[in-house]
């Protein structure tokens, strides 16, 4: 099973309060999300400059695409843009459209899972030829005030594998939820809170890699 990937969340309302934690933790990252609020607060050219500072780094425009896929997608990859992410309410077509754009210039799409998706779009979805799709913390748990995550969340992701999706995890990380996914395969961990509200974003950043290394690197590998 491989090693899963750590994804920063710069969900901030400018660029200065994104780029302070990142420049700090970034040596400790492995995709950087140019999140929903700074994509609509600053536009593309926080892409185009977090692609400039970082060039090594794989960078995912968190647009969320409902609609216009075409001409959404092209401003994120033309911007630097490694990936961009999908609304699973979008009409199948959104999806394609963007899955077409991004193949044709060696990128990538996610389908964010939102409440009212069903495995019956997430067949649709892999016969599209998609790859990636991002899956949240049961909403009904987070309600509830329950802070693990529970056995149908692990399930979901097994599942999701199971039917050859690269499945990355959000919702609330922290460190001490990743031995919860020990043996499950999970593509990216996404933090953003815990790392840039971080006291040391550095340190943050590292205690995720160091849990991570420590839950899916076996026992006795160098």
């Amino acid at each position: 099973m491989e090693r899963p990937n750590l994804q920063i969340a710069l969900d901030t309302f400018d660029l200065p309060t994104a780029l302070g934690p990142l420049q700090k933790a970034h040596q400790h990252i492995d995709v950087i999300e140019v999140g929903t609020i700074l994509c609509l607060s600053v536009g593309m050219e926080a892409v185009r400059i977090i692609r400039s500072l970082y060039p090594e780094k794989t960078i995912l425009a968190d647009v969320r695409i409902a609609e216009a896929g075409s001409i959404i997608s092209k401003m994120a990859y033309d911007a630097g843009a490694d990936w961009v992410s999908v609304v699973s309410g979008a009409a199948p077509d959104t999806a394609e459209v963007v899955l077409k754009e991004a193949r044709s210039r060696g990128k990538d799409v996610q389908i964010e899972l939102s409440d009212g998706w069903t495995w019956d779009m997430a067949r649709k979805w892999a016969g599209l030829g998609i790859q990636q799709v991002i899956t949240h913390r049961s909403r009904d748990a987070e309600a509830k005030g329950e802070l693990s995550w529970s056995q149908q969340d692990i399930d979901t992701v097994h599942k999701l594998a199971e039917m050859g999706f690269k499945v990355t995890v959000t919702g609330g990380v922290k460190p001490a939820d990743i031995p919860r996914f020990g043996g499950t395969p999970v593509y990216i961990f996404i933090a953003g809170r815990a790392i840039v509200k971080a006291d040391d974003p550095a340190a943050a950043a590292k205690a995720f890699q160091d849990v991570i290394e420590q839950t899916y690197l076996p026992q006795g590998a160098v």
